[in-house]
């Protein structure tokens, strides 16, 4: 069946080809390829000449002499007709398709006769123009004793597959031009269309972004400002001042009256006034170049979208206007006119859900604390990481030489096509999964055969110093700036949990499970050797607050003993006492709690501990008998998804999940498995922001020379003189224990170093 998730788009596919002026058709019982095969067919009857604009092969058979294919390829579109068609394959058109009962074609489930591939099926209808004479003719065929047998063992598939992949060309369709005819586009409908569907790309493109003009550029509360215009913020009345900018480009709005000009209006005299933009953190950065003069945001439009649904993609101003606007963004009037009319739509918003907390609380704190992080950036030693990718790289020789040893050959070991030929035909390792491309190479498969050939081992070996070496050994020495200091974005509206997420370059992804990964954290360096780094980190603080949440008396108490809680678990699950608790049943017991939270099965549990199912259910069974109301709090949460469509946070901040409401099982599924995270992980990542907002403006007040830096996940990191670095750590800690008052206290580790790698 077709998966949900295409099913569901195929009405507004339909929709939007109708409203292009093209004809959609569909009949029951029959494929695509079996309506375009009878339209040629009919149309090719008629002495018309025909072109089949597909991606699809199968429709190779259809060619004759007034039937062409053009046949769409990734980099172009190629005309096969006859002659081509003859030329590629050696065999005419018309017996495509029993090359393709020979050989098969697992994309399409079509068996085809097992050890035949395309060469040799080739071959053999080119001699024998059609399997049907080819079995006729098996006996006096001087066929090898091999191939003759997997013909015969085949024979029932061949036939089956040559029935499956015949396209018919007599569905009961509408065979008449004039029913094709093209249309033109329906402007209007198609428009509206676009734009509930957020189709922002294909309003440029269709031309469909021009506000009709009978619809109001401005609402009736805002003047249009082309006859109010002035030079000077001054002049501009009212406590909100609606702000834009792009590059130099600058214009202000209050409501009635417009500013325009350069960036050298962000260092006018903003005291008293609510300022409201579209991505506070970028202005504040902005304003910083201009001028030192201190401001504060009030309402970012950016944010306050996110706020309202982070799950959504795109929160650019295009994108809010189409949502919220039900428009296209008007490129004839001033932006900040645009994001005064967005604001008063959000505005309503956010009020109406009680959204006041988590965007002026945090959010909006929060984006200039980020602003500073950012403008900082965190000092890297690239001597020392230039020299370690090159012992990367030495690495990576060495293991590529003990690869073509044990292969026999050289090889692109990246490619996976060429790595599973080698692995699984040549040396003969046992097959795993076959995709379109080849066999699976993925870590999973090889994994499991670790234990067959010392190659396996190299091979992963050899991918990780490989990455290692061009992810981060090379792209962080590019990233530096002139101080050697590399900036990441920190991306407050990446994920749908709230947690925020860095790139260019992505130091949140810095390796931590291998020992070659976290030698990485030696080079991040203080700005000199009059200070150290500060690193603090959360100590398990999703289980901290699955036992506040669900408040299971048994794991509160277990975290307010002060015992390794992996251990205590271990004890209560496995019914031992805790002083016989292994390191083996710790680990067992830390699997399952974390599996808990992330709605882990007996399947998956069963996989990651290397079990089997009966006993990873009987695991759970025993987890959820010794923490009753933890089960009872992840039923409920599921249950609220299943009503609301969306599950919140502990400061009320909400994931939508449209997976849940699926018929497909296996999505719903997925939803209920979010649904049992997200308020844990949004919980988290809330507590984390508020944290950092403590913590930012601690230092600030304290005057002490420190700032903070980098924020990964439960861990923030802080560059201090040493003098003061002491204080700083405890300053650190008290922000973020103290973040939050829960019914269980948040614990936190920090250590200072000369580098990350000590910090930590």
């Amino acid at each position: 069946g077709m998966p949900e998730e295409l099913a569901v788009q195929l009405p507004y596919a339909k929709e939007c080809m109708e409203k292009m002026g093209l004809t959609v058709v569909s009949c029951e019982g029959y494929e695509a390829d079996d309506i375009l095969g009878t339209l040629a067919t009919e149309l090719s009857k008629k002495e018309k000449q025909v072109y089949v604009l597909t991606g699809d092969r199968d429709s190779l058979q259809l060619i004759d002499e007034r039937v062409s294919v053009l046949l769409a390829k990734t980099k172009e579109t190629v005309l096969m007709n006859p002659e081509e068609f003859r030329n590629q394959y050696g065999v005419e058109p018309s017996v495509f398709v029993d090359v393709k009962a020979l050989m098969g074609d697992s994309s399409d489930n079509i068996p085809g006769v097992a050890g035949i591939g395309e060469k040799t099926a080739l071959k053999l209808i080119a001699e024998y123009g059609s399997i049907a004479s080819l079995y006729e003719n098996l006996d006096n065929a001087g066929l090898s004793e091999n191939m003759k047998n997997k013909l015969i063992a085949g024979k029932d598939m061949a036939f089956l597959s040559r029935q499956l992949a015949e396209i018919c060309r007599t569905a009961p369709i509408e065979t008449e031009e004039e029913f094709y005819r093209y249309r033109g586009v329906l402007a209007a409908e198609l428009r509206e269309l676009f734009i509930e569907l957020d189709f922002t790309a294909l309003l440029k493109k269709f031309d469909l972004e021009q506000v009709p003009k009978s619809e109001p550029v401005c609402k009736e509360k805002f003047q249009c400002p082309s006859t109010a215009s002035v030079s000077s913020v001054c002049e501009l009345d009212g406590e909100r001042i609606f702000v834009s900018f792009d590059g130099e480009c600058v214009s202000l709005f209050d409501g009635q009256r417009i500013c325009e000009g350069t960036a050298q209006l962000l260092c006018e005299d903003f005291s008293g006034k609510q300022i409201v933009c579209h991505d506070a953190k970028a202005l504040y950065q902005r304003i910083s170049k201009e001028t030192k003069k201190s401001f504060s945001c009030h309402f970012d439009c950016m944010l306050a979208a996110y706020v309202l649904d982070s799950g959504r993609g795109g929160y650019s101003l295009e994108d809010l206007s189409i949502r919220y606007l039900n428009e296209p963004l008007n490129t004839e009037i001033p932006t900040a006119v645009s994001i005064a009319r967005i604001y008063e739509a959000l505005n309503d918003e956010i009020e109406k859900n009680g959204f006041q907390y988590l965007l002026y609380e945090i959010e909006m704190p929060l984006a200039r604390v980020l602003a500073e992080m950012e403008m900082l950036g965190f000092k890297i030693d690239t001597v020392g990481i230039e020299a370690y990718g090159k012992e990367l790289a030495q690495a990576a020789n060495d293991l590529q030489s003990r690869i073509y040893s044990y292969a026999g050959e050289e090889f692109n070991i990246g490619s996976p096509k060429q790595l599973g030929e080698v692995l699984f035909e040549k040396m003969g390792l046992p097959k795993s999964k076959k995709t379109k491309t080849g066999y699976s190479t993925d870590a999973e498969t090889l994994q499991k055969l670790i234990s067959k050939h010392p190659i396996i081992e190299d091979i992963l070996d050899y991918r990780q110093v490989t990455k290692l070496k061009s992810t981060y050994a090379d792209a962080l020495v590019k990233a530096t700036d002139e101080n050697g200091r590399v900036h990441s974005i920190f991306n407050q509206t990446g994920t749908a949990t709230g947690r925020l997420s860095s790139s260019e370059p992505n130091l949140q992804n810095i390796p931590v499970r291998t020992e070659l990964g976290r030698r990485f954290r030696q080079f991040f360096v203080p700005k000199d050797e009059n200070y150290v780094l500060i690193d603090a980190d959360y100590s398990q603080i999703e289980l901290r607050l699955l036992a506040h949440i669900s408040n299971d008396t048994a794991m509160i108490d277990s975290f307010l003993s002060g015992e390794d809680i992996h251990a205590m678990t271990a004890a209560k699950v496995f019914d031992v006492p805790l002083s016989e608790v292994t390191g083996e049943l710790r680990k067992k017991a830390k699997a399952v709690n974390f599996g808990i939270m992330y709605g882990i099965g007996e399947y998956s549990l069963s996989e990651d501990l290397g079990i089997s199912r009966a006993q990873a259910k009987e695991y759970i069974e025993s987890y959820f008998a010794q923490f009753p109301q933890i089960r009872a709090y992840l039923d409920g949460v599921q249950a609220e998804a299943h009503e609301k469509g969306y599950v919140t946070t502990f400061f009320g901040r909400r994931r939508y999940i449209p997976e849940i409401a699926s018929s497909n099982k296996n999505l719903q599924h997925f939803g209920e498995r979010v649904a049992m995270n997200s308020p844990i992980q949004g919980t988290a990542a809330d507590i984390m922001k508020l944290a950092m907002i403590r913590v930012a403006n601690a230092l600030e007040s304290s005057e002490l020379d420190a700032k903070m830096i980098l924020q990964v996940h439960d861990e923030l990191l802080i560059e201090a003189h040493k003098d003061c670095a002491e204080q700083v750590k405890r300053l650190l800690v008290e922000g973020m224990e103290d973040a939050v008052s829960l019914s269980l206290p948040l614990s936190v580790d920090a250590h200072i170093g000369k580098n990350w790698f000590e910090a930590k």
